[in-house]
């Protein structure tokens, strides 16, 4: 605990000392000042562009990002295509018993069990009911054959909250409007590639996580750099990498994963309202904290119970709308595809040509589904299940359903809309990214710019509740697992909340994204370094759907 106070006024001290000699600025622009002279130049070196030519430059951290999913793609033979199907099976329940209990205990040939009653007798517990044991909590309370606390598709939908978003919506009309419509086949590209890194370290998530006592899982790239490094005798860069990966997580959750997801749905919601004064954000940000209070006190399982319910179905409203203006404007979805196939590999109009178009729609494809970056894998580690390789196969989907499916198809409605409308000039970057996709569905769908920006405030919450989950597990990392370290943080994200929500913080929001892209380099390193494992994982997981399989035709029990 006095860790932690000691962290803690480290932080605010720089803070409070150079508001005192800038009494003149605002709150905000003192604050704003602090972070840009303390911390300049970390967000300088993280986004740093490696000049290739006078006319285009590329992040470092795009570079890393595409090149650790390249890797990963060719390492495990095109996982992204050849575990697709796979994936679908496991997210349906359709291996559910053998993830439970394991495959040789189910169909193995050993005599410990080959029917449900045996099973029962076998392990002293019921398939039709969860266990709790003494010292279980409510919030943990789960069935006692498999370590885990929550479903394949709550962690899939608890991943996914935090990145489907406003990347999906504004981020693709900037990269639209600077790389023009080609930019939307390499963000394809992008997320294709990324379903192989998520695979890889969502894998590792499970496979090194820590469970306590009461069935609370603790997970994510702190665990498997740590304790994974540590069996390849690397134990050293494994601590550090960890510490690293610890430090930028909680940094990423307080700013991107909520300062800036409270900021612009407040921004939405007093625009929508047509509320003037400045205390609409602050009270915006009460009536957020608040909500977003009751969601997170209730750990990993309501967090996910929450995400599982918003992210689907905002999804699907999104999703569909976007699907009626392709079928209102279906003469000009053969026109839409050449432009951006063409675009792809011409540049055309495009600053950078070619490479210039390339490289927004891979960072916007990189950027949106935050493959590589180690985040998702603190969510899937926390699901039910004796193979790791099975959360892992259900990750990709996620870069799938983010990018190639909801980023796609914003990208398709601007360019199709475009056409006759005439909004936007290719070539020329705007800076209002929701108003530009909310001007594209309104042209087929009147006033549906209103449900965008409940969609934004929706997004922004499930996108918060999850990163409060992420920084948690930093924090706890860091300053131990006790009530009143969790007590600690959750008071200062929600406060976060508040203060996003009220005012602008340019470079506050800069310094935290930095934070989130630097969760890149301990991550890559570590994933890198334990792809053997991972392979190993898959493995075991592929033999035991065999079994299973084998079995079933050989006539034993088919306990599904």
């Amino acid at each position: 605990m006095k860790r932690t106070l000691l962290s803690l006024l480290a932080l605010i001290t720089p803070i409070l000392t150079f508001a005192q000699e800038n009494k003149e600025l605002t709150f905000s622009e003192q604050i704003d000042q602090t972070f840009l002279k303390y911390t300049g130049w970390f967000v300088d070196l993280i986004f740093y562009q490696i000049p290739f030519s006078d006319e285009f430059q590329i992040p470092w951290v795009l570079i890393v990002l595409i090149g650790g999913a390249l890797f990963f793609t060719i390492y495990f033979k095109f996982i992204n295509f050849t575990g697709f199907v796979t994936a679908i099976k496991v997210v349906r329940g359709k291996y559910e018993d053998i993830e439970k209990h394991g495959a040789k205990v189910l169909y193995g040939e050993d005599g410990i069990a080959h029917t449900i009653e045996d099973l029962d007798e076998h392990t002293g517990t019921s398939q039709n009911s969860d266990l709790a044991v003494d010292g279980d909590i409510a919030d943990t309370i789960r069935d006692e054959s498999a370590d885990g606390e929550v479903s394949h598709f709550q962690a899939l939908t608890a991943a996914l909250s935090a990145t489907v978003g406003l990347g999906n919506i504004a981020g693709v009309a900037v990269a639209l409007s600077i790389g023009g419509p080609g930019a939307t086949f390499w963000m394809i590209v992008a997320g294709i590639l990324g379903m192989a890194s998520k695979f890889a370290e969502c894998t590792l998530g499970v496979k090194y996580r820590d469970v306590g006592e009461d069935g609370t899982v603790y997970g994510g790239p702190m665990y498997y750099l740590k304790k994974g490094l540590g069996e390849k005798n690397m134990a050293g860069l494994g601590k550090v990498l960890a510490v690293l990966f610890a430090i930028f997580v909680i940094g990423g959750s307080f700013g991107g994963g909520n300062m800036f997801q409270a900021n612009q749905a407040a921004a939405q919601f007093v625009e929508l309202a047509g509320l003037q004064g400045g205390n609409a954000g602050l009270y915006f940000g009460l009536i957020m904290a608040a909500l977003v209070a009751v969601v997170i006190i209730g750990g990993i399982k309501r967090i996910a119970s929450v995400t599982e319910k918003i992210v689907p179905f905002m999804a699907g409203i999104y999703v569909l709308a976007a699907l009626i203006i392709l079928g209102v404007n279906y003469r000009h979805i053969g026109d839409a595809f050449g432009l951006i196939f063409e675009g792809a590999f011409s540049g055309l109009g495009i600053a950078g040509g070619l490479i210039g178009v390339m490289i927004q729609g891979i960072r916007r494809g990189a950027f949106s589904n935050e493959a590589g970056v180690g985040s998702a894998a603190i969510a899937h580690s926390a699901v039910k299940t004796k193979y790791p390789a099975s959360e892992g196969i259900v990750a990709l989907l996620e870069p799938f359903v983010d990018t190639v499916v909801i980023c796609t198809m914003t990208a398709l409605v601007i360019i199709i809309t475009n056409f006759e409308a005439g909004f936007l000039e290719y070539g020329k970057e705007v800076t209002e990214g929701v108003e530009l996709t909310a001007t594209a569905f309104d042209t087929v769908i009147p006033n549906f710019s209103i449900i965008l920006t409940i969609a934004v405030i929706l997004f922004a919450f499930s996108t918060m509740i999850s990163w409060s989950y992420y920084g948690m597990q930093g924090w706890k990392y860091l300053f131990g697992k006790g009530k009143i370290t969790d007590l600690v943080y959750k008071i200062l994200f929600l406060i976060f909340v508040v203060v996003g929500a009220s005012i602008s913080l340019g470079s506050v929001i800069n310094f935290s994204d930095a934070m989130i892209f630097a969760m890149v380099v301990p991550n890559i390193i570590g994933v890198i370094l334990l792809t053997p494992k991972v392979r190993s994982e898959l493995n075991k997981y592929n033999d035991a759907i065999k079994l299973k399989k084998d079995a079933i035709e050989d006539g034993a029990n088919d306990l599904t």
